[in-house]
């Protein structure tokens, strides 16, 4: 049995998270984190996201040492915001934790900051800014395309609903990136266009980022050539998009190696 930590328990996504994990044979909540001194502070978890009573009460991100040493879960999961989730991977590391982190917004010092704690105290770790598979297969896709339509402009468009804290989404930036390194060639990030910007130049990528309403997460890439383009979209419909690849990132860090953050190609196999 695979027993799990959740932080942000209450929250978009750590609440269906954990209404999935009460669904599987092989896994169990047993510890449920929210913000420092929440007002949710020994509530039953289960009760206050409509799943019933589970037995697992709600502690405030300042108890989490404690929890986790009380615990010792086998995997803790966290889909917070950057600042907060730095420290509770550094803590989980601390404690023999291995982790899934969906969080997005890092920034490089941060990221850094995780793996070298991840690797000082070789806990198993899977991090990636979206676990959706679907996504996953859209960055395979990307990758590939952009070998073959590498003279070709483009342009990536996002869109999330009206809460979401950090603009361009983790995805976006990740199709970025995987864009920019398979093009071998100095790529330049172009965040919106305002005013008289001239033409477009030939090194750079266009992110766009839209926010409104309870858009769950839309992705856009377009490759626009003289005559036609091709354009490559992923729209997630509900967040069980995403917690379905919480769910199999969990099953895969129990076997990751350790001391090194995984992402979800290798969850997939998609290397």
């Amino acid at each position: 049995m695979i027993e799990v930590a959740v932080t942000g328990a209450s929250g978009r996504m750590g609440s269906e998270i954990i209404k999935t994990l009460l669904k599987q044979n092989d896994m169990k909540v047993v510890a449920a984190i929210e913000a420092p001194n929440t007002p949710l502070e020994g509530k039953d978890i289960g009760e206050v996201i409509g799943a019933g009573s589970i037995n697992v009460p709600v502690n405030g991100a300042e108890m989490l040492a404690e929890v986790l040493a009380k615990k010792n879960p086998h995997v803790l999961v966290d889909f917070t915001i950057a600042n907060a989730a730095v420290n509770t991977v550094k803590t989980a590391a601390k404690y023999g934790v291995n982790v899934v982190v969906g969080t997005t917004g890092f920034s490089d010092d941060q990221l850094n900051e995780m793996g070298e704690s991840i690797k000082e105290n070789q806990i198993k770790a899977v991090i990636a800014p979206n676990m959706a598979v679907g996504v996953n297969v859209f960055f395979k896709v990307l990758k590939e395309l952009s070998k073959i339509l590498n003279d070709y402009d483009i342009e990536i468009i996002e869109a999330h609903h009206k809460h979401k804290a950090d603009a361009p989404s983790g995805t976006a930036v990740k199709a970025f990136e995987i864009i920019a390194d398979e093009l071998g060639r100095n790529k330049t990030c172009v965040y919106g266009r305002q005013g008289i910007v001239g033409a477009r130049t030939e090194e750079e990528i266009g992110m766009h980022a839209v926010r409104g309403g309870d858009i769950v997460g839309d992705h856009t890439v377009l490759f626009a050539g003289d005559g036609e383009r091709i354009e490559i979209v992923h729209r997630a419909h509900s967040r069980q998009a995403f917690v379905n690849g919480v769910i199999k990132a969990i099953r895969y860090v129990m076997e990751a190696p350790e001391g090194e953050i995984s992402d979800m190609a290798d969850v997939l196999g998609l290397k």
